[in-house]
């Protein structure tokens, strides 16, 4: 098929007016973390399958794809034309033209909400205290009470001593109730920047009465300068008392009207999401456990927090409007406020009740049919190791795979099937057997190994998890991978073990972010009034 192509001007001209456009990297993210335009969202080939239609979910979307030459951006293309999208480009000569073009190019992942977060703190003058002064003030036993912001998952695997977790999106909504007074000094914390500045400046916006600090550079800061954190932690917030509520309501509010956010009805957003010109996201910012007892049908779950920190993650149509859910309307307001001062269109569903809350459990995928297939248990898998020449391959992430898989599996990615066969680097088999997690990804794979082995393919029913669910056998050895295991690109900030030159190295890039962003001119970016 004749591909349609986009110049970066052009682009660029679209983000500038501020039409939607989802501008695609179909790399894998190691790569993408290399290197990227600042709007351009990661959903790599190899997984399109899983994640496109719920990013891009309206078929009249501007579409433009890119890679950096391996010839991924026009089959991406291909497939989402057979799905049905109409508006679909790639991005003449891929980043390689973007930067000859002198557009900026963005490191790392997440760079929107990461350079905003340096943004604000540049024009808000978000106070900060470094890591020598804060554990001055906890040897002196001071009145002070910090408060970890990322999800409780980051939080258990290190964290600030004597911190308490309290996701981004809960701050607000819940701090009253954990402060012993309004003299208690308040240092928020992440393991970088971002998040310490925005759960910072979410609460002086507010205008709780406390003094307020972010931790400067988190847990990157606090180690650098030689402190020990702790581990395995459990201190989170408790219930909400009705006073901290009624407050929290009221302050978020005033903080939305300030940002310019509309409350919209339920027939509101039923005549947007019926409005096929626009795209429109709707997600419920509340805490897991509350979206599990119910939620509104069509809803994705985001909590408030990591929404602003991974914007591009979940709203991958740049100048697309943006509606978000939250019964106690605290959450939504406040993470509205911040999408609004990234540029988006944003508004509150208001007047829900209980009754609306009809659906209940985790949302389902919304995924292209998968065409049927022969199937095979891990208990016949098993028998069949031993009677047949077969080959398994497993399309789950590498590091899924490197913790623990099943004897005698390859690991590969599947935008590399073809490239493999044709440099004859497949295992040659009687028979395949594909599977990944849950062997949902791995059904995708089904045809296109057919077609090019001309043998029988079988998916493994249930995937990895039926496999370990039965106690069978796994391995940890790293001699069958067939692809370069570039497919997540390991955060500077994350875990224990990362070498400080590294960390140094992010926090740079952090504080080169708002010159970055003045080069770039495309984001719209704006503050509150101080």
């Amino acid at each position: 098929m004749t591909l349609a192509i986009r110049s970066p001007a052009e682009i660029r001209q679209r983000l500038l007016s501020g039409e939607e456009i989802a501008l695609i990297d179909v790399r894998e993210e190691g790569s993408y973390a290399t290197g990227h335009p600042l709007f351009a969202v990661n959903i790599p080939f190899s997984k399109l399958e899983l994640t496109f239609l719920s990013r891009v979910p309206r078929h009249r979307t501007p579409i433009v794809f890119y890679d950096n030459g391996e010839g991924l951006a026009s089959r991406a293309a291909e497939k989402v034309t057979h799905w049905g999208y109409v508006d679909v480009a790639i991005l003449d000569g891929g980043v390689e033209a973007w930067i000859l073009a002198g557009e900026e190019v963005f490191i790392d992942v997440n760079s929107p909400s990461k350079a905003f977060g340096e943004w604000v703190e540049h024009h808000q003058k978000t106070p900060s205290l470094s890591a020598e002064e804060v554990d001055s003030l906890l040897n002196s036993n001071a009145d002070i009470k910090i408060f970890d912001v990322r999800r409780f998952d980051e939080y258990q695997t290190m964290n600030i001593p004597g911190s308490t977790s309290l996701p981004g999106g809960e701050l607000l909504l819940r701090i009253k109730d954990l402060l012993p007074s309004e003299d208690t000094q308040v240092v928020i914390n992440c393991a970088g920047r971002t998040r310490s500045i925005i759960g910072t400046q979410t609460l002086i916006n507010a205008g709780i009465a406390n003094p307020v600090a972010a931790l400067r550079n988190g847990t990157i800061g606090w180690t650098l300068a030689g402190k020990a954190l702790e581990h395995q932690q459990q201190r989170q917030y408790q219930s909400l008392s009705e006073q901290s509520g009624k407050q929290a309501r009221f302050r978020a509010r005033q903080v939305a009207e300030r940002a310019g956010i509309q409350q919209i009805s339920l027939e509101q957003l039923t005549s947007w999401q019926n409005d096929h010109s626009r795209t429109t996201y709707f997600f419920d910012v509340r805490s897991a456990e509350e979206f599990l007892a119910g939620h509104l049908v069509g809803s994705q779950h985001v909590p408030g927090g990591q929404l602003v920190q991974e914007t591009d993650h979940y709203a991958s149509v740049r100048g697309a409007r943006i509606v978000l859910f939250d019964q106690l309307e605290t959450r939504a307001d406040i993470t509205a406020s911040w999408l609004a001062q990234m540029n988006w269109e944003v508004a509150v569903l208001i007047g829900v009740t209980p009754q609306h809350l009809t659906e209940q459990g985790p949302q389902s995928l919304t995924v292209p049919k998968v065409v049927e297939s022969r199937r095979v248990s891990a208990q016949t898998l098993l028998s069949w190791q031993e009677d047949f020449k077969i080959a398994l391959l497993d399309f789950t992430t590498s590091a899924n795979y490197l913790n623990g898989h099943i004897p005698n599996a390859y690991w590969l990615l599947k935008s590399d099937i073809e490239r493999l066969v044709a440099q004859h680097k497949l295992p040659d088999a009687e028979r395949y057997v594909v599977t990944c997690g849950s062997s949902l990804l791995a059904s995708y794979a089904v045809q296109e190994l057919e077609q090019l082995t001309q043998r029988p393919v079988y998916i493994l029913e249930g995937g990895n998890n039926a496999w370990k669910a039965a106690e069978l056998p796994l391995e940890k050895d790293i001699s069958r991978l067939l692809s370069t295991p570039n497919d997540r690109y390991r955060r500077p900030y994350e875990g224990t073990d990362v070498e400080p030159e590294t960390m140094q190295s992010y926090l740079e890039w952090e504080y080169g972010l708002v010159e970055q962003l003045n080069k770039d001119g495309t984001h719209g970016f704006s503050t509150l009034p101080r």
